[in-house]
């Protein structure tokens, strides 16, 4: 069976079709619940990278989806629907994690100033992507995510923080050197040979 470009994209890249986009600004529920089945997983996934709780993703996912119901009616069309939707996914998780008093810190020597060195990293942690990401601070695990897996820019960044351009680069270079130690910690005591019984 072939698949056409568009049943071929995953994630946010999916699209919604005009139909059904017009009946869920009328407030269709049955379009609104198509519209869940095709996002929440995405939506879901996104939340679960940032703040690395299931309990918290679900919490996003059911936050964005009923602000979505109010907000598709002033939903314009000028960015795809799925980029829309992830926009108000991000917003969701950093309102979130202000909440919690997480991005309040913004000099980024103080923000790795207390991440545990790789002396604490377990050997299941070195092999598990969610695990080493929760290890860093959550600001830095948000940039990390937004611009390594979905794409945004650091201009982007740089508005959605309110910050400059050279903040998120100067968090998302200290995130990856932070992982890169830990990985190559965990390399080297795995590599490192069977004590000798004298």
């Amino acid at each position: 069976m072939n698949m056409t470009p568009t049943e071929s994209r995953t994630g946010f890249a999916q699209e919604v079709d005009a139909v059904t986009l017009a009946r869920a600004r009328r407030g269709d529920g049955t379009a609104h619940a198509a519209i869940y089945r095709i996002f929440s997983r995405p939506c879901y996934t996104l939340a679960m990278r940032v703040l690395g709780s299931s309990a918290a993703a679900e919490d996003i996912v059911q936050d964005v989806f009923l602000k979505m119901m109010d907000a598709i009616r002033s939903y314009r069309g000028d960015a795809p629907f799925g980029a829309w939707l992830k926009r108000m996914t991000v917003n969701a998780a950093i309102d979130q994690l202000r909440s919690q008093r997480h991005l309040d810190k913004d000099d980024p020597e103080r923000l790795f100033a207390n991440v545990s060195d790789e002396a604490g990293l377990l050997a299941s942690d070195a092999h598990d992507v969610m695990a080493l990401l929760q290890r860093l601070p959550p600001r830095a695990r948000l940039i990390l995510v937004l611009h390594e897996v979905e794409g945004y820019t650091h201009k982007e960044l740089a508005e959605l923080f309110g910050q400059t351009e050279s903040y998120s680069k100067s968090i998302l270079s200290r995130s990856l050197k932070r992982l890169q130690e830990w990985l190559t910690h965990h390399t080297a005591v795995e590599m490192q040979p069977w004590p000798s019984r004298s």
